[in-house]
């Protein structure tokens, strides 16, 4: 996908965009673990890379050396003024501004709310089976996974299903086009928030009982959506003229609750389905962990959990607050630091054969789902929709294999997970 130069060393000129760490990075950060534990290349700028369990935790957990201010690395350097909410709250906010905008997303990704909503996704899963009848081959990522946690986030948030292909497309670019000159990203950028203005002026206009509502109504001015929407598209437009420098005047920022709108609309969808998608993928591969899947349903709370653990699909990122030294390297201000918490979970200083599925593992503190403030708030949701979209898959076909390993494609970028996933199915009688 990178239309830069192929990475010749790892150690001193990595990309996270490469053709070979989409298709396998394991062994880059085994390597790089060995003998470079934290890496440095010059590319976006300046980006750092720890590989071991507790240097990423350290960094992951240090907010006064760190700033999230922005979390996905790119050509671009986000400026100060965007702290401390950063423009998708709470996930790009430092503390204090972080407490108080997670607090707030704590009810509706409760144990209790995400299971109220366990049966619809359930049906779901199912209808997307009953669309695959008559055939062979499938694509468990193209036709299953990809589509599931794009119908629970659109049916949380109160969106139209429909609008699917849409919420795709601003995944593809948000996350994985990042190489792209910010001038050339801004009309996906404005179609974006021009996307979430039509639902919220709906939903201001209509009510109703959803994700949505519940966020305008955390806004203390909900009036104030429609002004800060008119100006979006200028205020983008502008921040690309001066290369981010200026601070735009503070009325015309987007209020947080659209920014964490456009969090859970692009972020909860591809971390999902990517760990679907990367499950299914493990089990096609391993008959008899299909099979103890299959046969011991009583496994599946460790069975998920290390699954999560061996093919965690995200690396968050953080910037260097100011030039220092840390454990020998020579950081500088807003350096970007890359947080590969499926490395992490690699470390073999953190679990006994890291590199092998063990379903029944029992001591697993894994960092599938991030570390220090940060750890995601939807991991009630995550757990759900995997454990959902697994028992279904498997109640459904009594045994499914790759048709075509070379067939299998993954993403680039800090959300890794299957985009192809051709497998050959046969169906329960």
């Amino acid at each position: 996908m990178s239309e830069a130069e192929p990475v010749q060393d790892w150690a001193t000129d990595f990309d996270h965009l490469d053709d070979t760490w989409a298709a396998d990075p394991y062994p880059i950060w085994e390597e790089l673990r060995a003998e470079c534990p934290v890496a440095h290349s010059p590319r976006y700028g300046g980006t750092w890379l720890p590989t071991r369990h507790e240097d990423i935790s350290s960094i992951a957990y240090d907010t006064e050396k760190f700033t999230s201010r922005f979390i996905i690395v790119g050509g671009t350097r986000p400026p100060d003024f965007l702290a401390p909410a950063g423009p998708v709250p709470p996930i790009s906010s430092d503390p204090p501004y972080h407490h108080g905008a997670r607090r707030k997303l704590i009810p509706p990704f409760s144990p209790k709310e995400i299971a109220r909503i366990e049966p619809a996704t359930r049906a779901y899963c199912h209808s997307l089976i009953d669309s695959m009848a008559g055939r062979d081959v499938v694509d468990a990522a193209a036709d299953y996974a990809q589509h599931i946690p794009v119908r629970v986030i659109a049916d949380m948030l109160g969106f139209p299903e429909e609008d699917a292909d849409t919420f795709r497309t601003f995944v593809h670019s948000f996350l994985e086009g990042v190489a792209i000159p910010i001038e050339e990203r801004l009309d996906e950028v404005i179609a974006l928030f021009g996307y979430l203005q039509t639902q919220v002026d709906d939903h201001m206009a209509n009510p109703r009982d959803d994700l949505t509502t519940y966020l305008i109504n955390l806004e203390e001015d909900p009036e104030s959506l429609r002004g800060a929407f008119d100006q979006a598209g200028l205020q983008f437009e502008e921040a690309a003229e001066e290369n981010l420098e200026a601070p735009p005047e503070p009325e015309r920022l987007l209020p947080p609750v659209l920014g964490t709108m456009a969090l859970l609309l692009i972020a909860g969808i591809d971390t999902t389905w990517s760990a679907i998608g990367a499950s299914l993928w493990h089990l096609a591969g391993h008959p008899e962990d299909r099979q103890r899947m299959a046969n011991e349903p009583e496994l599946f709370p460790t069975a998920m959990e290390e699954l999560l653990r061996a093919y965690a699909p995200v690396t968050m990122a953080r910037l260097v607050r100011e030039d220092m030294d840390w454990n020998g390297c020579p950081m500088k201000k807003d350096d970007w630091v890359l947080l590969p918490f499926p490395a992490a979970n690699r470390d073999p200083k953190m679990f006994e054969e890291p590199d092998r599925v063990i379903l029944d593992r029992v001591s697993n503190r894994h960092a599938a789902f991030g570390l220090g403030i940060h750890r995601c708030v939807g991991s009630h949701l995550a757990r759900m929709e995997l454990k959902v979209a697994l028992e279904v898959w498997l109640e459904r076909f009594s045994d499914f294999e790759l048709a075509d390993p070379g067939a299998v494609t993954w993403s680039h970028g800090q959300v890794r997970g299957p985009r192809r996933l051709p497998v050959k199915v046969t169906p329960r009688a």
